[in-house]
């Protein structure tokens, strides 16, 4: 299926910008994971608090680069998604809506790449050329 540029400038922009901003929430994690201090962090699976922060610190951090750059996005949109519905629907369950719109429109603009891809300006298009 042939796109035009303005398709594929959009889907950069929006990788690029939803990339940045979840990098914002996983670089914390990530630095708090190798703080070595005790890991206080939500469980919502029962694998202990250590896991469940490295997970999150995964998806936020190391698969929002992965977006960023466009390599494997549909596979690196779903542990993010994952991420943002446990968000939602477990760490703000009790929260008002205000609380959980961020992780539910996270979770929208990633099932969107998670559909689409990358795009043309993205590396996972340097492999079809």
């Amino acid at each position: 299926m042939k796109t035009d540029v303005r398709s594929d400038l959009a889907l950069l922009i929006l990788r690029l910008g939803a990339g940045a901003m979840m990098l914002t929430h996983g670089i914390p994690k990530i630095m708090r994971f190798f703080s070595g201090n005790e890991i206080k962090f939500a469980d919502p699976f029962g694998l202990g608090p250590e896991i469940s922060l490295a997970m999150a610190a995964f998806a936020e951090g190391i698969c929002s680069i992965l977006v960023i750059l466009g390599f494997k996005t549909r596979l690196a949109s779903i542990p993010i998604i994952l991420t943002m519905l446990t968000a939602a629907f477990y760490a703000h369950w009790d929260d008002p809506f205000g609380r959980k719109e961020l992780p539910l429109l996270f979770c929208v603009v990633f099932i969107s790449l998670l559909l689409t891809g990358g795009g043309a300006y993205s590396l996972d298009n340097l492999k079809k050329r």
